[in-house]
């Protein structure tokens, strides 16, 4: 292969309102300890009323094509579960919103694996040169989705997005990304779900149930099933690029829970100094959480040319992928509404 799509810009948003676990607190059946010592979070971003999917992945977006130092792309691929309407597709509206209207673009929906999904879609098209650049985006807004009283889920997730801006150079290159390991097991459909809404119900002809309008995990049997894919996926990604355990100079993985993320490393052998956790101040941002925790090392200074990079991600379907990259030393800005300190 002589052509591969290589990381140009990246930049990563999350909303300005914050809900903290005391927050939550006055109005649920939970305590800031409860929530931090069973998922390691402290706070989480949370949009207002009148703020879609896409307004998030645009802010992401224009900071990602600012780090580029470009205003056009060929392609645009927004990942997302929370789109701003089951039809059509968000990413022809956040392509417009950038003054992109006439590129490509589609959505991919892969929950919480959408962003390396994403990703590996983006850069199979650079390779095979039906595209010479693309914008990708993981965005979500899962405070739409979630059950006010389920103190579970919404202790959890959080509303952002992140974004890469990808352009064709050569495998061998500082960026170029690669190695990817992507897997699905459909039988686990029920652990991670929203049941109505979709054909399944509407073509039932029953009415939705309220409680099915809302997001559900199975948190126990997700987490066995999150350590196993998440560590194997990896090992996968490692295989294909050639690297070992060792030769992992940051392990970004999808920020689930904090205890996941313990327990992924510690399956490997990577050591906690070397895994990005960003959990604790914006909660599990579902598709916007790979690119986030990413663009959240690269501002604290955690990155180096030439560093080895894996990112892995595990969620609904179920799914899981990973891909691996070389950092190429590109400008960040900085996060949009500041995140590097809990509030």
């Amino acid at each position: 292969m002589t052509r591969a799509a290589v990381l140009n810009g990246l930049g990563a948003w999350v909303p300005p309102r914050v809900v903290t676990n005391d927050m939550l607190s006055a109005e649920l059946d939970t305590t800031d300890e409860w929530i931090r010592t069973r998922t390691g979070i402290a706070q989480r971003h949370v949009i207002e009323p009148g703020t879609a999917t896409s307004d998030v992945a645009v802010e992401a977006a224009r900071l990602a094509l600012k780090s580029a130092g470009t205003d056009r792309v060929d392609l645009v691929v927004v990942a997302t579960s929370t789109p701003d309407r089951s039809c059509p597709a968000t990413a022809p509206t956040v392509a417009d919103k950038l003054g992109l209207s006439g590129v490509g673009a589609f959505d991919v929906a892969a929950v919480c694996t959408g962003f390396v999904y994403a990703l590996a879609t983006a850069a199979g098209l650079i390779s095979s040169s039906v595209v010479d650049s693309a914008l990708v985006i993981g965005a979500d807004t899962f405070s739409t989705i979630l059950d006010p009283a389920d103190r579970s889920t919404r202790a959890i997730f959080g509303d952002g997005a992140g974004a890469m801006v990808l352009r064709a150079g050569r495998p061998g290159e500082a960026g170029a990304v690669g190695g990817f390991d992507l897997g699905s097991d459909g039988s686990g459909a029920d652990l991670i779900t929203v049941r109505a809404g979709g054909s399944e119900q509407r073509g039932s002809g029953a009415a939705a149930a309220a409680a099915d309008t809302y997001f559900r995990m199975a948190g126990p049997r997700v987490f066995v099933q999150a350590v196993r894919h998440l560590s194997g996926s990896v090992r996968g990604t490692l295989a294909k690029s050639g690297w070992s355990v060792e030769d992992i100079g940051l392990l970004v993985p999808h920020q689930a829970n904090a205890r996941i993320l313990g327990a992924v490393a510690d399956e490997l052998g990577v050591p906690a100094d070397r895994v990005a956790n960003n959990i604790g101040r914006v909660g599990n941002t579902v598709a916007g959480s790979i690119p986030l925790a990413l663009a959240d090392a690269a501002v604290r200074g955690r990155l180096t040319v030439g560093q080895r990079i894996v990112l892995t991600g595990f969620g609904g379907g179920l799914s899981w992928g990973s891909a691996a990259l070389t950092w190429p030393g590109i400008s960040t800005p900085a996060i949009g509404n500041d995140i590097l300190e809990i509030k």
